[in-house]
Formats: structure tokens, sequence, C-alpha cells
């Protein structure tokens, strides 16, 4: 009998997600004709920019998340570079400072419910080039140029003394071939030299040790 509650239970959440995802699709939908309508050239997803700043070797009871600052959004190509426009370059950007560009509804941080089960392709950059790598990656973000895009939740330009760091979310750290795919993608897409090492981290194992970028999985 419990196993019976326990598979009708799974069973209803299954539907629920399913009627979820496609109420969104169909206002997905809605959105771009309407945009279409107006002349304009609408995205796939519409996404968010989002902005992090702390002090560094300063200690404070607040958290993370509160740090974080809704910058704009947009869900069109004339949308995303107006405001795209106006945003510091990478170069002009304090250490240390965190940039998002995620889909919307999805908050840059491991424990939203889009992010929890995924984790993280990381990138290290010398500082005089990170900015044209930044903007290759936005640019194929938006444009749904990477495979597997739906698994994509977003990316961070994470700006440090040393080196600059982008780093590409996905929602599934289990799947495989989806997560070897993005790696794939993103080589591609930024014309990365052949034997660039990129690394990977899951958000729960970022959870556990409370770190982004320690302890990453190394791969070719």
């Amino acid at each position: 009998m419990e196993n019976t509650d326990k598979k009708e239970s799974e069973f209803k959440s299954l539907n629920a997600l399913a009627e979820v995802s496609a109420e969104k699709e169909a206002e997905e939908r809605e959105r771009q004709a309407s945009e279409t309508k107006a002349g304009l050239h609408p995205l796939k997803h519409k996404f968010v920019f989002w902005y992090t700043r702390r002090t560094p070797g300063v200690r404070t009871q607040t958290s993370y998340e509160d740090n974080i600052k809704k910058i704009v959004e947009f869900s069109t190509v004339e949308g995303f570079w107006v405001c795209y426009c106006h945003l510091a370059r990478p170069a002009a950007l304090p250490s240390p400072t965190d940039l998002h560009l995620f889909k919307e509804g999805i908050r840059p941080l491991w424990e939203d419910s889009a992010n929890c089960n995924g984790g993280k392709w990381i990138l290290r950059f010398k500082k005089a080039v990170s900015g044209r790598f930044w903007e290759d990656l936005v640019l194929a973000l938006i444009g749904d140029q990477l495979d597997f895009g739906d698994n994509i939740c977003g990316a961070v330009l994470s700006i440090r003394f040393n080196e600059d760091i982008l780093s590409v979310w996905n929602r599934n750290a289990s799947d495989h071939q989806a997560v070897m795919a993005l790696r794939d993608a993103i080589k591609r897409q930024l014309k990365l030299p052949h034997g660039y090492l990129m690394e990977y981290k899951a958000h729960n194992a970022s959870l556990r040790d409370n770190s982004s970028y320690r302890n990453t999985w190394l791969r070719g």
C-alpha cells in the first residue's frame, strides 16, 4: 500500500511538472509572437543580468543571496543590445565581482531548484582577454548556439585579482552526455585551443566545501 501511494504521489508530481512546463512554453510562444508582431527579434528565452560585489576581507551577516542585485532583463535582440551597451566591460569591474546572465526564473544560486542537481564548466582566462571570451559566450547563450541548450541555466563572469573566470551552469550534473556535449560546444563556440583544459564542478560539491572553484574535475 505504501509503495502504491508513493508511486501515485510521484505520478502526480510528474503531471504537475509537465503542466507547468506546457504552460511556460505557451507563454513563451505568446511572448515571441507578440514581439515579432511589434517588429522585434525575439530570443528563445528571456534572460536576466545580475551583479554581485563583495568587499574583500570584510565579513558581514549579509548572505550571498542578499548581495545579488538584479540589473536588467530582456527577451529580444534589440533589448539585449540596449542593455549590454550600457554594462561595464570586465576590465572596468572591480575585484572581486560577479556578473551573472541567467534565464528568467532561475536565480544564480547553487540552491535554486533549477541549479541544485546541476554543476558548471569553468574556464580561466588572463584578464587581458577575458572580455572577448565573455562577450562570445554571452552571444552564444542568448542565441541558443550551445548544444543541449535547454539544459543550460546561465553563465557567470567572476572578476578576481589574478585572473577572470567564466562558468556555464547546467541543470543535471549526472547527465554525462549533456555535460560533455556542453563542454565541446563551449570549446567550439569560443574557439579555444585544442589542449585547453576545462574544469567541472557539481553544485552539491560546492555546497559541501563552500567553494565555487576549488577541488574541480579537470577535463581536456
